[in-house]
């Protein structure tokens, strides 16, 4: 399909000025979480008053694809991830997911770390994928990450709190050099050359938000098309921040699209564009879905300032995701601050899980597994930050 056609499909006018995070071009502010700094704060009401119960009774019908993003809690990036991989953090946690009926998790596996050591990677791959496999979750392992400083050696090892960053994968010298590709596409050969063809895998992303960028596009498009030369039978797809970036991923061979929302300001705003999504989907007979979302917020982009909504509060629109049915990742399954810094200095946590299984909000964890047409857990709810990450709210609040 080409571009020209895919615009008219998609009835792109209303939504085609919606960036998935509704944040500046900074590539270092595009993901946070939500809140209110109180030490025990009340739950906000969601904006049409639906309840998880009222959630899993109504005639809607269940969501095919409820998925979460996951980073361990306490890894600051995704080389961390799988350079201090370990089997029982990964196993525990998506056992977590199991329990709200998720079936589905977005992560990235790491550039750097395969450069490092391709066969520890391998062998992590492996496991984790068996592990989601086990617990009936597939995998959409993403390749590259345009998100995010440099992987200079301090950046791909900081763990202090307020300093470690995401990281971009890979280097900005080689996505600016296509003569420097040759290293990049022998890591997409690998990885398709073993998992292809694995039916534990959703999909294989080539790059997660390439397009604000042209160098980040061009690069992101070069690796797409080595992955689709080494084609199997797992869907390709790409990262992308809004519905009108997917045209040039439908003319690159996209098998599934993505788009990316991560705090609409009132719940009318997914009333417009959720439709969109789905007619878009029925018009080129495609999987479409929102594979970043997180709460109702409006953090006032470009300000250093703490904010009010602090705090995660998935139950503010997983009402209004599972009226329309679309398939979809929350961002995170872990509860950690907040994935970039500039969010982090803010005072944002966001995720739904601690590391020893109580939840930040029992509302959330009930609205998001409604949308299995089940609203019953059976969870621990606590509403405090894990002792490892208080740093982050000394410095924003000022308290301990």
């Amino acid at each position: 399909m080409n571009r020209r056609r895919f615009l008219r499909a998609s009835s792109l006018a209303s939504v085609a000025g919606i960036a998935g995070c509704a944040a500046p071009t900074d590539t270092n502010r595009r993901r946070s979480g939500g809140g209110d700094p109180g030490s025990s704060p009340t739950s906000t009401p969601t904006a049409t008053e639906t309840t998880p119960e009222e959630m899993a009774q109504s005639n809607v019908e269940p969501v095919d694809v409820r998925g979460a993003l996951y980073v361990p809690a306490r890894a600051w990036n995704t080389f961390q991830m799988w350079h201090e991989y370990d089997e029982e953090v990964i196993e525990r946690d998506l056992g977590y997911a199991e329990q709200i009926n998720i079936n589905a998790v977005r992560t990235w596996v790491s550039y750097e770390q395969w450069l490092e050591s391709p066969r520890e990677l391998e062998r992590s791959i492996d496991h984790f994928l068996s592990a989601a496999d086990d617990r009936g979750i597939e995998v959409l392992f993403g390749l590259f990450e345009s998100v995010g400083k440099e992987p200079t050696e301090e950046n791909l090892h900081d763990t202090d709190p307020l300093t470690a960053p995401p990281v971009q994968s890979p280097r900005s010298e080689v996505i600016q050099k296509e003569s420097l590709w040759d290293e990049p596409r022998e890591f997409v050969r690998w990885f398709m050359d073993r998992w292809k063809d694995d039916d534990r895998l959703l999909a294989i992303e080539a790059m997660n938000e390439p397009g604000w960028l042209e160098d980040m596009k061009n690069f992101a498009g070069g690796m797409f098309e080595t992955m689709a030369k080494n084609r199997g039978s797992v869907p390709l797809t790409v990262g992308s921040t809004s519905l009108a970036n997917n045209a040039d991923y439908v003319d690159w061979g996209a098998d599934i699209l993505q788009f990316h929302y991560n705090f609409p300001s009132n719940e009318a705003i997914y009333d417009d564009l959720l439709p969109n999504a789905v007619q878009l989907g029925e018009d080129l007979d495609m999987p479409v879905y929102l594979t970043e979302w997180q709460r109702i917020a409006n953090y006032g982009w470009g300000s250093n300032e703490t904010v009010d909504q602090w705090q995660p509060d998935y139950a503010s629109i997983a009402p209004t995701i599972h009226r329309h049915g679309v398939g979809n990742f929350f961002w995170s399954l872990m509860v950690k601050p907040a994935y970039v810094r500039y969010m982090r200095k803010r005072g944002i946590i966001n995720g739904l899980f601690h590391e020893d299984g109580a939840v930040w909000n029992e509302a959330d964890a009930k609205a998001i597994k409604a949308m299995s047409g089940d609203a019953q857990v059976d969870v621990k709810q606590r509403r405090e930050w894990p002792e490892w990450a208080t740093k982050v709210k000394r410095h924003a609040f000022g308290s301990e």
